[in-house]
């Protein structure tokens, strides 16, 4: 059209990582944002189909991005904004409210980043829950309580998605261990791979192929080497790593505080 045009598919998870480097669907991925065709990808709740369960998400693709924009992927999850159906409809029992929805377009519409603050009690419980946009001060503690800040929405280049996927060779060797050269052509007097001991290393865009080499590789196979003819490039969209939040286990004393009151509890019970 012109001018350009805007439109929103909904795809399960799979599109967003299925196929390694080279593949047909990493080479549609490599496509659209190498020619900076996505906008965002919105991640919807769980149970929002009549004839399926699973994790859906929203792809915004456009040919016409506003400045700001350009060279840009936002990503939003949207999975924990959802209110339970009165009644079911197949696997369909949830839906998002008027508030929800509105939240995710504002997130979208504004070009924010943002997390979610969650308030927690003095025993743990969630007390409420709040939107803070990058630069906003998230909501004060209740006493003997905490606040738990988890990524809602995350804008990124276009190139954090991308990849090589480089080959590693090990040299073949023979029975006595020596290592096999070639006698013929360009291989003549060069050490011979062994495709037993072939390997593939995954290596980002943001560091270079040589420094990941050397640190990942070099130390644990010093013989090895990278065949560039067989380097391809890949796009990946690792949505749900990029808001995975790590929480710390409890400490050993208080596993072990609780163990030993189940057992306590245990031992009453076969004594009555």
């Amino acid at each position: 059209m012109d001018g350009g045009s805007r439109f929103g598919i909904v795809l399960n998870g799979s599109p967003l990582f299925t196929g390694g480097a080279g593949s047909g669907e990493s080479e549609i991925r490599r496509y659209v944002l190498e020619n900076d065709l996505v906008e965002a990808i919105v991640a919807l709740p769980t149970d929002m189909f009549y004839n399926t369960g699973i994790s859906t998400y929203v792809w915004v693709l456009s040919n016409r991005k506003p400045a700001h924009r350009k060279g840009k992927v936002q990503l939003i999850d949207g999975s924990n904004f959802w209110r339970k159906m009165r009644k079911s409809l197949g696997s369909k029992r949830k839906e998002m409210g008027d508030e929800d929805i509105a939240t995710v377009t504002r997130l979208f519409g504004g070009f924010h980043e943002a997390s979610v603050a969650t308030v927690l009690d003095a025993e743990g419980k969630e007390v409420a829950r709040q939107v803070v946009l990058e630069g906003e001060q998230p909501p004060v503690a209740p006493e003997g309580g905490k606040i738990r800040l988890t990524p809602l929405s995350r804008i990124f280049p276009n190139e954090a998605f991308g990849y090589r996927t480089i080959t590693v060779e090990r040299p073949l060797r023979d029975d006595s261990g020596e290592i096999v050269l070639g006698t013929k052509g360009k291989q003549k007097g060069k050490p011979q791979p062994d495709a037993v001991l072939r390997d593939t290393e995954n290596v980002p865009f943001s560091e270079g192929v040589d420094t990941y080499f050397n640190r990942e590789v070099l130390p644990h196979a010093p013989d090895a080497w990278i065949d560039p003819e067989k380097t391809k490039v890949g796009y990946e969209i690792p949505f749900n790593r990029h808001f995975y939040v790590f929480e710390p286990p409890r400490t050993l004393s208080e596993i072990d505080a609780e163990l030993k009151g189940v057992t306590n509890r245990i031992l009453t019970l076969i004594g009555g």
